[in-house]
């Protein structure tokens, strides 16, 4: 069933958030156990309650759905994203580095990061976070007086958390001292979680002090990191735009789509490090159609604010017809709410991995010059290979 907007509604639609999570009122789902769920081999109805008997036609109730969505990942997928008061925040600048205390359960973990400011333009700046890593052209920012800065996601957890390589092992990091009882969660939740932390730090030091603009924020990143950054800005609400490179599976593309697709990332052959093993091992190969929710739903995260998916088709493993199908069943959230020009994806071969091609500039840089700096621009990005629609029929897909 489509249900159209009033224009009440598209009025209403804010476009950044003064909180890390307006769902955070809401109470939890009820959570089943994987043969108790019921068997869907299409994509979930994003905007259908988990017990089967509200749909969210509005801001509030999408909250609540969102919030519902984003415990289901948690629970099922990720492990746990835990909230911090802010009264065990502290934070400082020292010359342009930005420096952030987490104090829990008499522990404390440190994030620091230097801050690129633009040399013109007028405080306070817009600013765009990397998330591990910027693989996008400096001068989309630079030229911008936009300022930037990275998320060094290793001041939390290791890239590799299982002891491999020398690693120290699941359980062992920064973050796992003040959470020791998190140990089964994957890397994603506590990524972004400190994140988070950077946001908290910026938000209670303030404009005055750290020249960036709370409601112009944004978030990048490539390849694994560009699952991170995903992540990142799906569990943040504090975050305007979100421009997820490359993201592979794991990130923006389907887990049902890609387990029908060739040599893919998909469920059963991922990284561990960065999900929670038993998310394998519940819903490994054919019991992925029983996961309650899929990856179009962590897309849909981030509505009612910005998302801009890049994807390269040249790279077979980062399964980008199922992101493709994913990218359309998430751009129903949008367009239910009127804001269809809050998302958009492209997906365009001829290009190395995490190189961003010119032909790719216009969309990035309309993306950003709309949600960053509030200037008029084209965003209705629906760019793919041309087999695609046919190829991959996303109605295959989307039976709601």
């Amino acid at each position: 069933m489509c249900v159209q907007p009033t224009l009440a509604q598209k009025n209403k639609m804010p476009l950044v958030f003064s909180v890390e999570n307006t769902g955070a009122k809401f109470a939890e789902p009820e959570y089943g156990t994987a043969d108790q769920m019921p068997d869907m081999p299409t994509l979930p109805n994003p905007f259908i309650f988990a017990n089967g008997k509200k749909e969210a036609k509005n801001l509030e109730q999408w909250q609540q759905r969102r919030s519902e969505i984003a415990h289901l990942i948690q629970h099922y997928e990720i492990g746990t994203k835990p909230t911090v008061s802010m009264d065990d925040i502290d934070a400082r600048m020292s010359g342009d580095t930005l420096i952030v205390d987490v104090h829990v359960n008499g522990q404390t973990l440190t994030l620091s990061t230097p801050i690129f400011y633009p040399k013109e333009g007028t405080a306070p700046y817009p600013l765009i976070i990397g998330a591990s890593n910027n693989a996008l052209p400096r001068k989309f920012f630079t030229d911008r007086n936009i300022a930037m800065m990275v998320f060094y996601e290793r001041q939390v957890n290791s890239y590799s958390q299982m002891n491999r390589g020398g690693g120290a092992g699941r359980g062992s990091y920064a973050f796992d001292r003040l959470y020791p009882e998190l140990k089964e969660n994957g890397a994603y939740s506590e990524w972004a979680w400190g994140f988070s932390r950077l946001l908290d730090g910026l938000q209670k030091l303030g404009p005055e002090v750290t020249k960036i603009d709370m409601a112009h924020i944004g978030v990048t990143g490539c390849s694994y990191a560009g699952k991170m950054a995903l992540f990142c800005g799906a569990f943040d609400e504090r975050v305007a735009l979100t421009i997820a490179q490359e993201p592979g599976g794991g990130g923006a593309a389907s887990w049902r789509v890609s387990r029908t697709l060739g040599n893919v990332e998909n469920l059963d052959k991922t990284d561990y490090n960065w999900f929670k093993e038993s998310l394998k091992e519940n819903f490994g190969e054919e019991k992925v159609n029983r996961l309650p929710h899929d990856r179009h739903e962590l897309v849909a995260m981030c509505c009612p604010r910005a998302l801009l998916l890049l994807g390269n088709p040249d790279y077979e493993w980062l399964c980008d017809p199922s992101m493709y199908v994913s990218a359309n069943a998430a751009q129903r959230v949008w367009e239910r709410f009127g804001i269809a020009d809050r998302f958009g994806y492209s997906i365009v071969a001829g290009h190395g991995h995490c190189q961003l091609p010119e032909v790719q500039y216009p969309e990035v840089e309309a993306f950003i010059d709309k949600f960053l700096l509030g200037k008029e621009a084209n965003t209705v990005v629906r760019i793919a290979p041309t087999d695609y629609p046919t190829k991959y029929d996303p109605k295959q897909w989307i039976k709601w």
